[in-house]
């Protein structure tokens, strides 16, 4: 958690990922319920996520995005363009936000994995969240997955379900523990081990959004959301604390 003007995004993929509505439509699709409210998204990037998830039902949402390039763009694409008016954007990290518990849900989408001390990320955003309140998290799965890509884009680490359990404080209520895209996994397995490309190509993402994702929904069902390229966990503040 460190200021917005030493935080500069070195990842270049957010242009290439907000393309990928098949796929944040999934994503979408399992954690809807939880957004509404008061909602914090922490690392917002461009403003992508925020389009494909923020369908209005919250309340208010607050766009946390610590580069100060990337905040810009995200005011732009979403208040701007989108006319998102109970959308706010803040260039910073959440040292910038009050101590106090103030959100029902904060998401992290494609973010921990940026961050150094994840474990206190997670308690200090714990503290901001109102009892009954939800965490959200979406991250890559399965350090054996770690390829060129994940360097290439900042990623410090992969996660697997073990490891984000060991990151919440005492007393939360695990909601949701799920591996998605398990189709991806073969393609990110092939990345890894093969291709070794730092960044896939436009065409790449197409087809792996237009036609793996919809495969995937079937096959995660099917296997019960044990295996996937992407680890979603969601986890409940308890009534009482």
């Amino acid at each position: 958690m460190v200021p917005a003007s030493k935080s500069a995004y070195i990842g270049g993929e957010l242009d290439l990922f907000s393309l990928a509505t098949n796929w944040k439509r999934y994503v979408k699709a399992a954690i809807r319920k939880h957004l509404i409210g008061d909602v914090l998204e922490v690392g917002a990037g461009i403003g992508s996520t925020t389009a494909a998830m923020h369908d209005r039902a919250a309340h208010r949402w607050i766009c946390l995005e610590p580069d100060l390039c990337n905040a810009k763009r995200l005011k732009k694409n979403v208040i701007e363009q989108l006319g998102f008016k109970e959308t706010h954007v803040i260039a910073g990290s959440l040292d910038a936000l009050a101590k106090r518990p103030t959100f029902d849900c904060i998401l992290y989408m494609d973010v921990l994995e940026h961050i150094h001390h994840d474990r206190d990320q997670i308690l200090a955003a714990a503290q901001l969240v109102r009892r009954g309140g939800h965490i959200v998290i979406l991250s890559p799965a399965h350090q054996w997955l770690f390829s060129d890509f994940d360097k290439s884009i900042g990623h410090l680490r992969r996660y697997n379900k073990k490891l984000l359990r060991s990151l919440m404080p005492s007393g939360w209520i695990q909601v949701k523990m799920a591996y998605f895209d398990s189709v991806g996994a073969l393609l990110s397995l092939g990345n890894a081990v093969g291709l070794r490309q730092a960044m896939p190509s436009p065409w790449q993402i197409a087809i792996w959004d237009r036609f793996c994702i919809p495969i995937s929904r079937i096959m995660d069902s099917v296997l019960r959301e044990k295996c996937g390229r992407s680890v979603l966990a969601v986890w409940r503040k308890p009534d009482t604390v």
